[in-house]
C-alpha cells in the first residue's frame, strides 16, 4: 500500500510539472492570426497583402518592446492603426469586408515555426479578422518578434534590434 502510495505521488509530481511546464511556456509568446475572410483564392491573397503591410507598420514599434506586456500594451495602443492599415489594402482591393483587430486569450493548437515549437495552450494574441473569418489564417509571434526578422518587411532599419530582441529572449 505505502509503495502504491508513494507511486501515486510520483505520478501527480509528474502530472503536475508537465501541465506546469507547459502553462509557463505560453506566458511569454504573444501571437498574431490574420484570419482571412474565407479559403478563396482571392481572400487567401489579400490576407497575404494585408499581413505584409501590418508587419511593415509594426516594425517600428516591435523593436522598442523589450517585454511582451510592452508589447501587449503597444498594440493596445495601435489598434486602429492596425485596423487602418488593413482596410487601406481592403479598400483598394476593392473588398466590401472590412478587418477587425484585437488583443486576447486565445486557445491554440501546437505549432511549429522555423526551429521554436509552440506547445498547444492559452496565449495572448493579436487576432485579425478579415470579413467572416472563417478561412485559413496566418500566423506568428509578435513577442519575441519572430516573423519580423526572416524578410517579410522591406524595412531592414529596425531588423539588428529585432534579432537582438529575438536573441535575449532565448539566451
Amino acid at each position: 500500500m505505502k509503495k502504491i502510495c508513494i507511486s501515486l505521488i510520483i505520478i501527480f509530481i509528474i502530472i503536475l510539472t508537465i501541465f506546469t511546464t507547459q502553462q509557463s511556456e505560453t506566458k511569454e509568446y504573444l501571437r498574431i492570426h490574420i484570419r482571412a475572410n474565407s479559403n478563396t483564392y482571392i481572400d487567401q491573397s489579400v490576407k497575404y497583402e494585408i499581413k505584409d503591410k501590418i508587419v511593415e507598420y509594426l516594425i517600428p514599434y516591435v523593436c522598442e518592446c523589450d517585454t511582451k506586456e510592452k508589447a501587449i500594451e503597444m498594440l493596445e495602443k495601435n489598434i486602429e492603426g492596425i485596423n487602418n492599415t488593413a482596410n487601406k489594402v481592403l479598400i483598394e482591393e476593392g473588398f466590401a469586408y472590412r478587418a477587425n483587430a484585437v488583443v486576447r486569450k486565445e486557445e491554440f493548437p501546437l505549432r511549429v515555426y522555423e526551429d521554436y515549437t509552440l506547445e498547444s495552450g492559452v496565449y495572448d494574441a493579436l487576432i485579425v479578422e478579415l470579413g467572416e473569418a472563417i478561412g485559413d489564417n496566418w500566423w506568428c509571434v509578435v513577442y519575441p518578434p519572430l516573423c519580423f526578422i526572416n524578410g517579410s518587411s522591406s524595412v531592414n532599419i529596425f531588423k539588428s534590434r529585432i534579432v537582438e530582441i529575438v536573441n535575449n529572449f532565448f539566451n
